[in-house]
């Protein structure tokens, strides 16, 4: 770095600052000497894997060896370091990779545009966090995942005393950033933090011990007080893309005749324009030739009738999604117990970027009486709990009926299905999942819950209850326990 004789103050104590540490980093990559880190990094890449799914477009920044990106397996994978010794290994190794000699504070990229953005152990090691945040912006997208671990302050003395004894990777003095320090740096920078947690307990390698604590322990309270490091997932706010979305609303409709005419007459136009899906589920009373009826008297309104292909509302509901055209995909369910007026809600959150996943919410307001029984209220209080504590965002009402996302959000839930599997007949579960695997940003808009006036409920409160209780344990292994 080179260092004109006009320079500032603050800016030689920054160079100086960069110098030592490049220089510092050169011999530590260039030596041949080991540490015991590296089952440390082996958790590290295992924990991003389940982030970051495969085939996107990859920014690291402070790559080292290149390890973690390639494990990530990007179609796009950059590296960038101000080490040219841990460059020289990369490129070794990695030659289908993208490996650039510079520093995180001054990023000059082109006109790339990158899917997520690898910050690991990079922060507590920089001189200004709040520049590098500033200086990633330019190469995101308005659906681009900031994801970054950093070391807990819990750790400083341990960490320093493994160094000292040549345990682990020696360092030079650090950050040491709370939960709190880093949520307030990517406020300031225009990023929103959507999940944080705590991992890795044990950062070496101790037979079944290491396993049980990692996997389990450091996600329980309060053993993750324990965790040596602090994981983030952020996203850029104002670079909403899409101006006046058009929508598509699904409603999955079975023995409801009596509803029919209602909904057309208060389903809301909203955006560039507005479709409306009926999936009819085989239904004893004449649900399907009263909403042929009423498609009838429309020939002007934007309106589709499908007779659905299975059995539940969630296979009603994907029937839906795979014919609609809209941006937005809303489901509103046909008894209008939640107002299809609500829907005008959720849509200005996700056509202004507030959110990229609306959630109804049935427990705010007071509910009409025999809205909804005790024991659901119950049941639907403790499934919140439960996702809530798994996903890492809350969630007050998993199984209200009203969800609405982008097609394109849908597309990819749809494609990583298979990592849940093909077993919730609501479709609340599949979609709240999908959407906490891709790390969306999940909005929740209270709504005023009414009775039902026609006909009965589709819902069997406790075999319906005994599947999700199944569908949590199964997800906490998919989700939580990793």
């Amino acid at each position: 770095m080179n260092i004109s004789p006009d320079t500032n103050p603050y800016e030689l104590e920054f160079s100086e600052y960069q110098q030592t540490r490049e220089q510092f980093w050169d011999q530590a990559n260039g030596s041949a000497s080991h540490s015991w880190g590296a089952y440390y990094q082996k958790k590290l890449a295992h924990i991003y894997q389940n982030i970051i799914p495969s085939d996107c477009k990859v920014l690291e920044l402070g790559c080292r060896n290149g390890a973690l990106l390639h494990a990530l397996k990007p179609s796009l994978g950059v590296g960038v370091d101000f080490s040219e010794q841990a460059l020289i290994k990369a490129r070794k190794h990695y030659s289908h990779l993208q490996f650039i000699h510079a520093d995180a504070h001054q990023l000059d990229l082109g006109d790339q545009i990158f899917d997520y953005i690898v910050i690991s152990d990079l922060v507590n090691d920089l001189w200004d966090v709040q520049t590098m945040l500033d200086g990633i912006r330019p190469y995101c997208h308005a659906d681009t995942r900031i994801v970054l671990n950093f070391f807990s302050h819990a750790w400083s003395l341990p960490l320093r005393a493994a160094r000292a004894l040549g345990l682990a990777t020696p360092n030079l003095p650090q950050n040491w950033l709370t939960r709190h320090d880093m949520n307030n740096l990517l406020e300031i920078s225009q990023y929103e933090n959507l999940r944080q947690w705590r991992e890795i307990i044990t950062p070496i390698n101790i037979p079944l011990i290491s396993n049980f604590c990692n996997r389990y322990l450091a996600k329980i309270w309060p053993f993750e007080l324990l965790a040596i490091t602090n994981f983030m997932i952020a996203r850029p706010v104002g670079l909403q893309e899409k101006k006046n979305p058009s929508v598509s609303v699904i409603i999955a409709a079975r023995n409801e005749s009596g509803h029919i005419a209602e909904l057309f007459e208060r389903v809301p136009q909203m955006g560039s324009g507005t479709e409306i899906i009926f999936v009819e589920g085989n239904s004893t009373d004449d649900t399907y030739d009263m909403i042929a009826s009423e498609i009838a008297k429309r020939p002007d309104c934007n309106c589709k009738l499908l007779k659905q292909t299975g059995k539940g509302k969630g296979n009603a509901v994907r029937n839906g999604f795979d014919a609609a055209t809209g941006d937005i995909l809303m489901i509103l369910d046909a008894d209008i117990t939640v107002p299809p007026e609500d829907l005008t809600r959720c849509y200005t959150i996700i056509a202004s970027g507030l959110g990229e996943f609306v959630n109804g919410v049935r427990l705010v307001y007071p509910m009409q009486d025999e809205a909804m029984r005790f024991l659901n209220l119950l049941g639907n209080k403790f499934f919140s709990w439960a996702f809530s504590w798994l996903i890492g965002q809350p969630i007050r009402d998993t199984l209200c009926g009203t969800k609405v996302l982008w097609k394109a959000d849908y597309e990819r839930i749809a494609h990583n299905r298979k990592y849940f599997g093909d077993f919730d007949p609501f479709g609340d579960f599949d979609l709240l999942f999908g959407a906490a695997r891709l790390n969306l940003k999940i909005v929740e808009v209270p709504i005023r819950y009414r009775a039902r006036r026609y006909g009965e409920t589709n819902i069997s409160r406790w075999s319906h209850g005994w599947l999700l209780l199944k569908m949590v344990a199964f997800a906490a292994r998919r989700i939580k326990f990793i």
